[in-house]
């Protein structure tokens, strides 16, 4: 067990350092700790975060490229049925990133995510043999695409863990970091899958081709799952190994739960629905959208070709948004993410078909990528506001107090910046859902215009809370 040190001292023990322990003396906020210690270790945990959380996205947007073949080698589904494949993984996602929020602090969560990782495994093996035989019930697509959810659900618990490594003047890049080069598995799906899939390229093992009926050619679905089942494998045994259980980051539920009576809880939620749900919908709806709404580009290899940079647009602005905002502040980039994407949809709106002609392919996509920055940079700069408006508002409840006081609000600001990254992101991830059953059931004009007047909601919430003069909680 670690010795306790005081403030400013090195740090002691430092065999409880090393890969695969638990952590008991973390103290980032002190210089001496963090630069001998501390910066070292945090790196180490968070770069096999960013991989294994890669993975998860991967996992769970399989489903926005594998529909887009389904129909071309004699899946008999429609465009309806297509289309709810896609939203499915998002109700799952949603649903365990809330409860994954939870769960982490309470198990450890270099064991947590050594779990999170190895069971996604099952999905993709159940997904990869499913897609050999065309004559699999739609209810078993529908029922594998829930499971695969589970890879999105990674995020929650991801993000709450990387931000306790790190101290306040980094956390925003760190989170930005994890998240930003995590998504980009969105983008790694959507430009990988579509290429091992026109080839043998796991050989005999993984079964054999289905017959394109637009070209006659040895279609092979089923790599674009199993192709990730050894990846998953080898990042399983990396958390397990090199990460470490944070003992400050331990919390049972009983402590947790306090985020529901605050206030910046569902505030923060509200605008991260606004920048992730965007996100990670768009991403799930995108490839479908561009098949099924330009008749001169709607070919299967077209749809995929263009789809994945708008994500990869977004996760890279995801880590641009959070080191832009320790710079700048956290509300005022998020206040320019929302005008960006409400002016980029409104640019969308007026590409798509209409009154009879094609519409303009390349300034639809151009809006699209142009909010996809947006999102990112969103993405950042909320993830940067959560913790310093619950370090603030805790410590300003402090001051006077004495340095006990002090640092309980410290530990308490921790926890609870920690759950509410999780639970909001959790409620975002529903937009992965929303978006793509929205294009499905409604005209895509409006639902786009629904969206424009979210974000405008939005944007009043983070000026009148964050971002003006004399706001309740400036961050």
């Amino acid at each position: 067990m670690a010795t306790a040190t005081p403030t400013g001292s090195p740090a002691q023990g430092l065999d409880t350092y090393k890969p695969g322990t638990t952590i008991t003396d973390w103290r980032p906020e002190d210089e001496s700790f963090w630069q001998s210690t501390g910066r070292k270790v945090a790196n180490r945990n968070l770069w096999i975060s960013v991989p294994a959380l890669m993975l998860g996205f991967v996992v769970w947007q399989v489903w926005s490229v594998t529909v887009v073949k389904l129909g071309d080698v004699g899946f008999g589904y429609s465009k309806s049925q297509l289309f709810w494949l896609t939203a499915i993984p998002g109700i799952t996602g949603g649903t365990f990133r809330i409860l994954y929020t939870f769960i982490g602090p309470i198990f450890g969560e270099r064991k947590f995510t050594a779990f999170s990782t190895i069971i996604l495994i099952a999905p993709m093996l159940w997904l990869g043999f499913a897609l050999q035989d065309t004559s699999t019930p739609y209810w078993e697509m529908a029922l594998i695409a829930a499971v695969c959810g589970l890879g999105g659900a990674n995020f929650a618990s991801s993000m709450a863990n990387i931000g306790f490594f790190f101290p306040k003047r980094e956390k925003g890049n760190a989170n930005g970091m994890n998240g930003g080069l995590g998504n980009l598995g969105v983008s790694v799906v959507q430009l990988v899958a579509p290429l091992v899939i026109t080839a043998a390229v796991l050989f005999a093992p993984a079964g054999g081709p289905l017959k394109s009926k637009k070209t006659g050619e040895d279609v092979w679905l089923q790599n674009g799952a199993f192709l990730w089942v050894p990846l998953l494998v080898i990042m399983t045994l990396l958390a397990w190994f090199l990460m470490n259980d944070l003992k400050v980051a331990a919390a049972p539920f009983s402590e947790q739960k306090i985020i529901f009576k605050r206030k910046h809880n569902w505030l923060m939620t509200w605008l991260y629905v606004g920048t992730f749900g965007s996100f990670i919908g768009f991403a799930a709806a995108l490839p479908n959208l561009i098949n099924t709404t330009f008749t001169p580009i709607n070919s299967a290899y077209s749809a995929t070709t263009y789809a994945w940079i708008g994500p990869f647009i977004g996760a890279l602005a995801r880590w641009g948004g959070g080191w832009l905002s320790d710079k700048m502040g956290g509300a005022r980039v998020t206040m320019l993410s929302f005008v960006g994407m409400g002016v980029a949809l409104v640019v969308v709106i007026g590409a798509l078909p209409h009154s009879g002609d094609n519409g303009n392919f390349w300034v639809f996509y151009a809006g699209f990528l142009v909010a996809f920055l947006f999102c990112g940079l969103g993405n950042g700069s909320t993830f940067r506001q959560i913790p310093v408006i619950f370090r603030n508002q805790h410590l300003k409840e402090a001051a006077g107090k004495g340095p006990e006081a002090n640092a309980a609000a410290l530990k308490q600001s921790e926890m609870e910046a920690g759950a509410v990254t999780g639970f909001s992101s959790g409620i975002a991830a529903y937009g992965f859902f929303f978006i793509p059953a929205m294009f499905a059931n409604f005209p895509v004009v409006n639902s786009l215009w629904v969206f424009v007047g979210f974000y405008v909601t939005c944007l009043a919430v983070c000026w009148w809370f964050y971002a003006r003069k004399g706001a309740e909680a400036p961050s």
